[in-house]
């Protein structure tokens, strides 16, 4: 009996591209300029877009929201609670070398189930990033 799984395609840059254009067309219907991050499975970058109008940090957060979604394999909408006084994650922002954020707008990528990278928006209201986050991931072919 053998256990090893079968491969997944790897999240690609045209991936990649497909939902940072996603996320801004639903962005831009909403009339909110966002910046858009997209990771791989490996954090490394693979697509980001920042608007000229959208505020200069709202490429960090996007950043820092897809990382956040990628170490922790969770939407970070998810995971606003874990990092209360008490909660599971409340040293965590502090253990690792590149701060996590945990405010709505980050969510993992998927394929078949596997974990393939991650997308951050930043820019609007959490509640609207994290909205425009969930529909580019869910058009991703």
């Amino acid at each position: 009996m053998s256990t090893t799984t079968a491969p997944v395609a790897p999240l690609t840059i045209q991936d990649a591209e497909a939902l940072v254009s996603a996320a801004h067309r639903a962005a831009e219907a909403a009339g909110v300029t966002v910046s858009v991050t997209v990771l791989d499975a490996g954090g490394h970058l693979l697509a980001f877009r920042r608007d000229d109008r959208a505020v200069l940090i709202s490429g960090e957060t996007s950043t820092r929201k897809a990382f956040t979604a990628l170490q922790l394999n969770a939407p970070t909408a998810d995971l606003v609670d874990a990092v209360q006084p008490g909660g599971p994650f409340h040293t965590l922002p502090t253990a690792l070398d590149r701060p996590l954020l945990f405010i709505a707008g980050g969510v993992p990528v998927r394929r078949d189930g596997r974990l393939i990278g991650a997308i951050g928006v930043g820019g609007g209201a959490p509640q609207q990033d994290h909205a425009f986050a969930t529909a580019a991931v869910a058009n991703l072919a």
